[in-house]
């Protein structure tokens, strides 16, 4: 099939849960010989991006307007509207044949932007959670389609399950098996970008909980940011447990396969993960996070997780902990449960829908 007349424009920023989809779906299109356009922020990690570097990137202005504050309200709507400014200029030179917006703030911009040009490109939404966020609510009137990731997500305009797009690395270990814990037990405990530095005091503690006999048998792996490796190393070590501290893991795939329970914040990326590869997981949202929480009750409903809430202490926490670890069977039902919810070919998915609307 040849490719499009124009490139697809992908509209992504940040470091993890809007780019790893993002990324994912210019893998996909470059593999059907598409020409694939970033529009991202300053902060973005495109520049470590593998797929991304063999692409045209542009740096559009853009901010949030969260908080409370009026000023900083009006200050993000003026960046904004520079970001449309700026991006309207760059769509026109290159004339897309789509743009696909991916949540966050850096996809408000060009998605805008796109909307006045003549033709208009076709204007796709993917959104990573459970619940719409705010920006693609925004943006949501403007568009032609919505690619969704949870099939229970609540929207108006015209949507389409295609799952949440995942690393390679996670495809590749789809559906691996499930062996629940005999003498040893491996702990994977992943906070993400936000949420780890609140797990170095909260895991450890909840660890400490746990009966002695349990505690002998866990060996954790730990994402812990660098100011607090070092203490959160001499909590864990005083209770007995076995731990692999560090800021960031290469290998994420290989901990989740390797994993028997995953402690988890409940972002759309990790969830999705969690569902292709399929694994049991005590998963605590971000306090301050809708779409977590309903991520988290998505997969608790399919039967692959819990939810327990991070201000319900270590108390709470171990409770859970130890009731899972006690129960092999529970945690194999569970892997299988979450494995069922995972969508494997989301990229594909969301490319061909890309590409059909393309074509229309």
């Amino acid at each position: 099939m040849l490719p499009s007349k124009g490139p697809i424009v992908i509209a992504a920023g940040g470091t993890g849960g809007h780019f790893f989809p993002a990324e994912a779906l210019a893998a996909a299109l470059l593999a059907r010989g598409e020409r694939v356009v970033l529009m991202t922020d300053a902060r973005s990690s495109a520049a470590k991006s593998a797929v991304f570097g063999a692409c045209e990137i542009h740096i559009v202005p853009g901010a949030g307007m969260a908080g409370r504050s009026l000023r900083r309200a009006l200050s993000g709507a003026v960046q904004i509207a520079r970001g449309v400014v700026a991006a309207r200029r760059i769509l026109a030179t290159i004339s897309p044949a789509a743009v696909v917006g991916f949540g966050g703030y850096p996809a408000v911009a060009p998605v805008l932007a796109a909307r006045s040009l003549r033709p208009r490109p076709v204007l796709i939404l993917h959104d990573q959670n459970a619940v719409l966020g705010k920006a693609n609510r925004l943006l949501a009137r403007v568009a032609d389609r919505i690619a969704l990731s949870f099939p229970a997500t609540e929207i108006g305009p015209p949507s389409v399950l295609t799952g949440n797009p995942v690393r390679p690395t996670i495809v590749t270990n789809a559906k691996s098996p499930y062996a629940p814990p005999q003498q040893k037990i491996n702990l994977l405990v992943l906070g993400g970008s936000l949420g780890a530095s609140a797990f170095a005091t909260l895991i450890p503690a909840a660890l400490a909980l746990l009966p002695e006999s349990m505690r002998q048998k866990i060996v954790l792996t730990m994402q812990c940011p660098s100011p607090v490796i070092e203490p959160a190393r001499a909590a864990l070590a005083a209770c007995g447990i076995s731990a692999t501290l560090a800021p960031f893991f290469q290998n994420v795939a290989n901990l989740i396969v390797d994993a028997h329970l995953v402690i988890a914040r409940s972002g759309g990326s990790t969830v999705a993960e969690l569902a292709v590869i399929g694994r049991p997981a005590l998963l605590i949202p971000l306090r301050i996070n809708d779409d977590q929480r309903a991520n988290a009750d998505a997969l608790a409903a399919a039967g692959g997780a819990i939810r327990v809430e991070q201000s319900a202490g270590e108390t709470a926490l171990a409770a859970a902990i130890e009731m899972l670890l006690s129960d092999p069977a529970r945690l194999s039902a569970m892997a299988h449960a979450a494995g069922q919810m995972g969508i494997t070919n989301a990229a594909e998915k969301l490319a061909d829908l890309v590409l059909q609307g393309v074509r229309k």
